[in-house]
C-alpha cells in the first residue's frame, strides 16, 4: 500500500465537502476499491468513508414501496424480515453474494456505484424498475447503468438510497463462478402491474442489460414453458476464460427459465 489520507464522513453533506480534497474516492464497503488499491489499479490520495453515516443505513417498507439506503450491507438486505415479505427475491439474491465477509461489509450503494459487469444488484434494480436516489437527484435504473464500471453519477454525486415498487412475482438465478461467486450469467425476472422486465448480468459486453427477447416471450404468459425455443443473440455478449458468448447466450435462456419457475413457485 501507499500513503493515503483517510476521512470519516459524519454526514452526506460532510462527504460531499471532503470530495473536493485531492484525488478522492468514496469508500463504502470497500469490497472492490481496497483490492484495487492493493494492486495499484487505483491510487487515490484521499478516502472518504461513508460507512458511519447513519442516514445512509436501513430498509423501509411502506405498503408496496421499498426503500433501501445506500450503506445497507448485503447481509442486512438478506435478513430483513420486512423485505423478505415484500420482495423475497431481492433478499434471497443478497444472501448469495460473495461469502460472509463480503456480505457483512459490502453495501448496495457501493455495488451499484461501482457497476461491476458481473455484480448482482444492477440486474435486480434494472428488472425492478428501481429509482436510484442521490444527494442531487433521482435517476431511473434504465438511465443509471451506462456501461462497464460506468454510471450516470456526476462529480460530487453520492448514492443515498434505492427505491422501487414490490413486484407481484420475481426471482433471480445465476450461474456463478465457483471461486469468486460472481455471476458468469445472472438473470433477474420481475412481473408487475406494468409488465415483465428481465435483466441480465455477467454476460453483456457493455455490462448489465435487459433481454427484450425474454421479456417479449413472457409478456403474455409468465411461465417457464413460454421460453421454450427462445434464442438470445450472442452478438453483444462477452467471451472470456470462463465462457464464450454462445455459451452465455444459452445460459441466459436457462437461467431465465429457472428464475421464472422460482418466481411462480
Amino acid at each position: 500500500m501507499y500513503p493515503v489520507n483517510y476521512h470519516r464522513a459524519a454526514s452526506v453533506a460532510d462527504a460531499v465537502k471532503l470530495l473536493e480534497t485531492g484525488d478522492t474516492k468514496l469508500l463504502s464497503g470497500g469490497m472492490t476499491l481496497i483490492p484495487a488499491m492493493k494492486t495499484r489499479l487505483a491510487a487515490p490520495s484521499d478516502l472518504v468513508d461513508l460507512s458511519h453515516i447513519e442516514e445512509l443505513k436501513g430498509i423501509e417498507v411502506a405498503g408496496s414501496t421499498i426503500t433501501i439506503h445506500a450503506a445497507t450491507a448485503h447481509h442486512d438486505v438478506a435478513s430483513d424480515e420486512k423485505l423478505k415479505k415484500a420482495c423475497p427475491a431481492l433478499a434471497h439474491m443478497a444472501s448469495r453474494i460473495g461469502d460472509p465477509a463480503v456480505r457483512y461489509k459490502g453495501t448496495i450503494g457501493g455495488s451499484i456505484a461501482n457497476n461491476d459487469p458481473a455484480a448482482d444488484y444492477p440486474a435486480a434494480l434494472l428488472a425492478l424498475d428501481a429509482t436510484i436516489v442521490t444527494n442531487k437527484r433521482e435517476i431511473a435504473a434504465d438511465a443509471f447503468f451506462t456501461g462497464l464500471f460506468e454510471t450516470a453519477l456526476e462529480d460530487g454525486e453520492i448514492v443515498t438510497a434505492v427505491t422501487f415498487t414490490a413486484p407481484a412475482k420475481a426471482a433471480y438465478e445465476k450461474f456463478r463462478n465457483p471461486a469468486s461467486r460472481y455471476a458468469i450469467v445472472g438473470v433477474f425476472v420481475a412481473n408487475s402491474a406494468d409488465g415483465v422486465r428481465v435483466a441480465v448480468t455477467g454476460a453483456g459486453d457493455s455490462g448489465v442489460f435487459r433481454s427484450k427477447e425474454i421479456e417479449a416471450a413472457l409478456a403474455t404468459n409468465f411461465d417457464a414453458a413460454a421460453l421454450n425455443g427462445v434464442k438470445v443473440p450472442a452478438d453483444d455478449l462477452m467471451s472470456d476464460i470462463h465462457a464464450s458468448a454462445d455459451y452465455r447466450a444459452n445460459l441466459i435462456a436457462v437461467m431465465a427459465k429457472r428464475a421464472v419457475a422460482a418466481a411462480n413457485a
